[in-house]
């Protein structure tokens, strides 16, 4: 996200002001993963992390000793992660005692490490010698840490999505049966105990399909209706935590918190990728730390703010497979940005509210075309007819007449309480009437 000079600059104020819109409330961080081979020294990002943004946590892949030392005296958060491999030898006491010496003792507290992940997505690794060995481990490390005289580390481990046998609607979410009460639980509970999270790494560019797209961006959208709580959900981020929450609230564990260890969207990818935008990173990335830093949480859990680490700091040119998992880096690695961040507005587009029934937008459609708005945009022929759906052409009337009002207040966007106002434009490409 980053640039040096004249035409640049006005990139780089933009990514710095995402960057410092993330971390005044100390909510989004970010991943640092290091397989690459061109990428700057820790202590250069160190510096740049801290001089030129405000972002205050990083997660790492492993317990680098470079890059710990590198942090020291920022007051930058660290995540240090023990590796897949480790975990059997960790479940004895000795063995992890000899890592906690190794990879924490001598950092700590210079370095602020505040959490150690046991592994990475574990649960998918069909590794039976890792999987039934985690908990252990996690409990080994914990141990460890304590006869150190370190009590402020928390422990957890980072989980994909894949741990769930049902994710739709996200009321009905649940553990894949098996893992369930045998792994998930004991889990559960030791978190529970320790006071520590459950780290989940939700990815919706991975469901993505060009019918839900907004859905996916968090752009204004119909929406998905669950039917057992009669929620509408506005993006499928939400819907995935709330999948999550449900499936550990079935097990008897909704007061562990979750936080998000990995999200976020590549801006390249192969041909076949073609979701994998600058445009679309950037309009997952902005808008997921609107999202977060909002302080609204999800329909299930209102009012809530989850600690989120963005996947990734750098572009890793090293990582194997396809195109776009070498391009979800915020940064190049001479810190120019790769995905310029939208500014933001405080200009307002006035939508119907998702899953409004047709008979209310065709009611809004005909009332506002008899108030003297031109509507001939959306008739056949017009340069907004398209696409030709209830819905887009209600919001375009609805629109329209917020406009011709000014955009003055809420009362110019009410429709009987079908409407809401947005700053994300929902223009279509074939249809630009905002």
């Amino acid at each position: 996200m980053w640039s040096t000079r004249s035409s640049g600059l006005v990139v780089l104020q933009a990514s710095l002001l995402i960057l410092r819109f993330a971390a005044t409330t100390s909510a989004i961080g970010v991943n640092y993963g290091t397989i690459a081979n061109n990428l700057p020294k820790p202590a250069e990002v160190a510096n740049f992390l801290k001089t030129k943004t405000t972002i205050d946590a990083i997660k790492l892949f492993d317990a680098n000793p470079e890059i710990l030392r590198a942090f020291a005296n920022t007051n930058i958060s660290v995540t240090v992660s023990v590796g897949n491999g480790d975990i059997p030898a960790l479940v004895q006491l000795p063995a992890a005692k000899n890592w906690v010496a190794a990879n924490i003792v001598p950092f700590y507290p210079s370095t602020k490490i505040i959490r150690v992940v046991v592994g990475n997505e574990i649960m998918q690794s069909a590794n039976k010698d890792w999987i039934y060995n985690l908990v252990p481990a996690m409990k080994s490390i914990n141990n460890a840490l304590i006869e150190a005289g370190i009590k402020d580390i928390k422990i957890s481990t980072p989980n994909t999505l894949g741990f769930l046998g049902v994710s739709e609607p996200p009321s009905a979410g649940k553990f894949r049966e098996g893992y369930d009460k045998d792994i998930i639980a004991p889990m559960l509970e030791f978190l529970r105990e320790t006071k520590s999270a459950f780290m989940i790494n939700p990815y919706p560019y991975f469901n993505y399909a060009d019918s839900i797209s907004d859905y996916i961006l968090f752009k204004p959208n119909k929406g998905v209706y669950d039917p057992n709580t009669r929620i509408t959900y506005s993006n499928m981020f939400d819907a995935q935590i709330d999948a999550v929450y449900s499936a550990m609230r079935a097990l008897g564990y909704s007061d562990v918190p979750i936080v998000v260890a990995e999200t976020g969207w590549p801006s390249a990818g192969d041909p076949r990728e073609s979701s994998a935008t600058v445009d679309n990173a950037a309009s997952f990335n902005w808008n997921l730390i609107q999202k977060v830093n909002s302080g609204k949480g999800t329909p299930l859990m209102p009012n809530k703010q989850f600690e989120t680490y963005i996947f990734a700091l750098f572009n890793e040119n090293q990582k194997p497979g396809a195109t776009s998992e070498r391009n979800f880096g915020l940064f190049k690695q001479d810190f120019t940005p790769t995905q310029p961040q939208p500014q933001p507005t405080d200009k307002k587009f006035c939508v119907p509210i998702p899953n409004t029934n047709p008979q209310s937008l065709q009611g809004n459609l005909d009332w506002v075309c008899s108030q003297g708005i031109d509507c001939a945009p959306i008739q056949p022929g017009g340069s907004c007819f398209e696409p030709n759906t209830l819905w887009s052409h209600a919001q375009y009337a609805m629109n329209a007449y917020y406009a011709l009002k000014g955009r003055r207040d809420d009362n110019d966007c009410h429709f009987k309480q079908t409407a809401l106002l947005t700053t994300n434009n929902p223009s279509k490409l074939t249809s630009k009437y905002f």
